[in-house]
Parts: structure tokens; C-alpha cells; sequence
């Protein structure tokens, strides 16, 4: 699990001590409208759950949900929102929904925002920086730091690229409408309208608050008691009204809050989950929390009893090795973070954990093992800037110069610095074999980065053309 900045390509969450890091900004993104501190957090076991709860509710959308990706922002105000290609949601609407209908409720309304074409149709996404967002969402961002892993929790601020996710205003038209269109997909993937109504009137008492009091959400998305009272009409009148969730969707959605707890608030999630619950939620949530208070030996003791009784369960292995490598046993690290690769070999952000390891290893078949674990990471998700910057470390290491410099050029491109993107472009193409795929490569991004007239002589207009495309 890691918490970092920006779209869609981070690695885990990073740096377990901080909530507020340093934050990487595309140019041309929206001016701050969450709190100081809000942040991206990327974590593969939560990104899986809230998309097997929400693919069926962009199914009935006739929206396909393989190219949905799920952007998790760590803030204490619950809010959602739904844009081509991304459904973005808060860590407190997770932690403050009691069940997955609810927050599926409230994933559904924003799709029918989405479908209903709400803020495309006003010109309001222009004005809020949603369309540079969206343009920018498939580049990736910052987050290989060194201890930084998967299963481990900070928080790098990212309150100005998430923005557009507070600057959309509706009207109550079309706060009407979505709910509707939100009740009707509900209803087609046939899940139960219930707990879109339920949530809605968990919060009705946010219409009597002034404006500044409100939850960011309800600003952007005024209740009113006769819309409330007209949505739970509509919904209670559907045939899946009665319709529970799944056994196994409310135990996810339990682990989700349970380990969310832990990260977000590790002193408190140890006297809500007390020692006396035996339930995996809430030994998850132990664990994780007294490895955010730096106790290392209860955390990897609990974590050990979890494998025991789970041994296939990736992101447990994933934990203990980043609990290990964040305490300095590097060496113990690299077999439970291999183990969570085998297990999950389709995962990304578990190899680019095993790269780091492998290169804190100071062993030449290790980094060139490395590289190998990363560029696989990289054809399974391309504009992972962690992956990319990981990746320059173990170059430079094995002394490929110019590589780690054309890597250090895809990161720098990634996270949107075009200044340095550029510089580590032209250097690559001092140091790589003329013609060869990696200086066009590096001839690419110096071609999209903003190359200077100067970059542009110095180049001698050699090779400066487009070779391939730019992501």
C-alpha cells in the first residue's frame, strides 16, 4: 500500500511515518480545493476490491470497466467522482460507509454524473482543471522512494491535482437526475438502491450546516430532505431493494476499513480493534498499526500468525517484506517480497517492492535481476514513474549510464517536470548508441518535453524526429 501523488501509475503507499510529503505537479493543474494534505495513495489489494465493487455498476452504464481505474485519495472528507476512464474515491468515504451498497450507492450516483455528461456539457471541467487532469491521468507520478513499498503508508500531498474532484459544482437538477441514473444502474447490475437512499440520509443533517462546515462533498452535491425522501420512494419500489450484500463483499469491505485504519490512524485502530477481536479485519489492522508506530517485532509476529492461517495471501507476504526492509533487515526482505510476486505475478507495484530490495542488496545478480523484475513491471503498466526511477537506480548501479539516464528522463516525463525530463534526454542521447531504440526513445521525450532552441542546435538536428509514440 502506498500513499503518493497523482494518477494512475504510482507504486504503494510510501514513507509509513508522514501523511503530508512533497507533491509533484503537472503544469496547468487545477488550484487546490481539497485540504492540505490530501493525498494519492496506491495499494492493489483496495484498488481490486472497490473495482469488483463498482465494474458492475459501470456495466450497466454500458460503460466497460477494464479500462476503469481506480484513484484512491487519502482525505478526511467523503467524496467520490467519476471521469472517462477513472473513478476517483476518498479513504473516508470507505471508512465512514457501513456497508459495500453503500458505498457502491454513491459510486453509481457519480457515474450517473458521468453519464449524464453533467460537468461536460457546462464547461465547468475546463474551469475546474479537470480536462488537463484527465489528459495527463495515463502518465503516472512519483513514488519509488527508497523504503517505500506497497504495503506500507504515507501520504506525498496532492490537494492540487485532485482539484477538479472538489471544483465541480451540480445544480440540483442534476443532483436529481444522477440519483435517479445512479438507482437505475443499481437496479440493472442487481444490486439493492438501498444503501445509495441510506447513505444520502446518514448525512441529511449537512443541509441545516453553513457552507463551511459541510463535507466538500455535500457542498458540490447539495442534499435536500424531499430529494432524499424521493430517491428512497424510487429505490424502495425496485425489485433488488431487499437484495443483501455478499458475505464476501462485506468481509473485503471490512479488510479495506480495517486496513485503512491501521495506516491512517494506527494508535486509535489499536483500541477500536482491540486484542480481544479475533476477526481478520481487526488482527490486519494490528498489525499494520504497530508497524506505523515503529514496533516492528509485534508487527511481524501478528503478521506471521495471518500467513499461517493464509499462506496464499500475497499482500500479507507483501506487508512483512516491507515491514522488513523498512527496519533494516533487507536480506530477510527479498523472500517474503518474492513470494507476494509469485503469488501475484499480474501485479506491478509487488515487483517494483522486490527491484528495490534487490538493488539495497549490493550485489551485481541482484540489480541485474532487478532490472529484469522492473522492466517486467513496466510492460505490465508502462507510465509507472516509481517503476522508472527504481529502474535509473539499478542502471546507475550496474553502470549503464546511459540507460539510468534515459530512465531518469521516462520518470522525469512521468511525473510532468519537462525541464528535467529534457536535460535527462539529451544526456541519454550523449551516452546511448546512435539509431538505437533507446536514443530514438530519449530523441522522443527530448521532442515532447519542450526542447529549447539551444537543446535543439545542440542536437545538430541529428535523429530529431519522432521515432515512435509518445505517451
Amino acid at each position: 500500500m502506498r500513499m503518493a501523488a497523482s494518477a494512475r501509475s504510482v507504486s504503494r503507499i510510501a514513507l509509513a511515518a508522514t501523511l503530508a510529503v512533497s507533491m509533484v505537479l503537472r503544469p496547468g493543474l487545477a488550484a487546490a480545493q481539497f485540504a492540505p494534505g490530501d493525498s494519492l495513495i496506491r495499494d492493489t489489494e483496495i484498488e481490486e476490491i472497490l473495482h469488483r465493487d463498482v465494474a458492475p455498476i459501470f456495466r450497466a452504464a454500458g460503460i466497460d470497466p477494464k479500462g476503469i481505474q481506480i484513484v484512491l485519495i487519502g482525505s478526511k472528507d467523503p467524496n467520490a467522482a467519476a471521469a472517462p476512464g477513472v473513478m476517483m474515491v476518498t479513504t473516508a468515504l470507505i471508512m465512514q460507509s457501513d456497508n459495500p451498497n453503500q458505498l457502491q450507492g454513491v459510486m453509481a450516483h457519480e457515474i450517473g454524473h458521468l453519464a449524464g455528461g453533467h460537468s461536460f456539457r457546462s464547461g465547468e471541467m475546463q474551469r475546474a482543471g479537470m480536462v488537463p487532469m484527465i489528459l495527463t491521468m495515463g502518465l503516472g507520478v512519483l513514488a519509488a522512494i527508497a523504503g517505500a513499498g506497497d504495503a506500507a503508508a504515507g501520504l506525498i500531498s496532492s490537494a492540487p491535482y485532485f482539484g477538479a474532484l472538489g471544483a465541480i459544482g451540480f445544480s440540483r437538477e442534476q443532483e436529481s437526475r444522477a440519483d435517479q441514473a445512479g438507482a437505475t444502474y443499481m437496479e440493472k447490475a442487481g444490486l439493492s438502491g438501498r444503501g445509495l437512499a441510506e447513505f444520502f440520509d446518514k448525512y441529511r443533517y449537512q443541509e441545516v450546516f453553513a457552507q463551511y462546515r459541510r463535507y466538500k462533498f455535500f457542498i458540490d452535491h447539495p442534499l435536500s430532505s424531499d430529494r432524499i425522501e424521493s430517491l428512497q420512494v424510487r429505490v424502495a419500489a425496485l425489485p433488488h431493494y431487499y437484495k443483501k450484500d455478499s458475505p464476501e463483499a462485506v468481509a473485503e469491505h471490512e479488510i479495506m476499513k480495517a486496513k485503512l485504519e491501521g495506516f491512517i490512524n494506527p494508535q486509535a485502530s489499536l483500541g477500536k480493534f482491540d486484542e480481544k477481536d479475533l476477526s481478520y479485519p481487526a488482527r490486519y489492522a494490528r498489525a499494520i498499526a504497530y508497524y506505523q508506530l515503529k514496533e516492528p517485532e509485534k508487527a511481524l509476529k501478528r503478521v506471521d500468525d495471518l500467513i499461517a492461517e493464509q499462506p496464499d495471501n500475497a499482500f500479507l507476504y507483501e506487508l512483512k517484506g516491507q515491514i522488513m526492509f523498512e527496519f533494516g533487515q533487507v536480506e530477510g526482505a527479498e523472500t517474503p517480497q518474492r513470494k507476494s510476486v509469485e503469488l501475484r505475478p499480474d501485479a506491478p507495484l509487488l515487483r517494483i517492492n522486490l527491484g528495490q530490495t534487490l538493488i539495497a542488496l549490493n550485489s551485481r545478480p541482484k540489480t541485474e535481476e532487478a532490472i529484469a523484475q522492473l522492466k517486467k513491471a513496466l510492460t505490465q503498466e508502462e507510465d509507472n514513474a516509481a517503476a522508472w526511477r527504481v529502474l535509473a537506480e539499478a542502471y546507475d548501479k550496474h553502470g549503464d549510464e546511459g540507460l539510468a539516464r534515459l530512465a531518469t528522463a521516462e520518470f522525469e516525463f512521468n511525473v510532468g517536470n519537462m525541464p528535467l525530463a529534457r536535460q535527462f534526454a539529451i544526456r541519454a542521447r550523449d551516452r546511448l548508441p546512435k539509431d538505437s531504440a533507446d536514443w530514438r526513445r530519449a530523441t522522443d521525450i527530448l521532442l515532447v518535453s519542450q526542447p529549447t532552441g539551444d537543446d535543439l542546435r545542440r542536437g545538430g538536428g541529428q535523429g530529431l524526429t519522432f521515432s515512435s509514440e509518445v505517451r
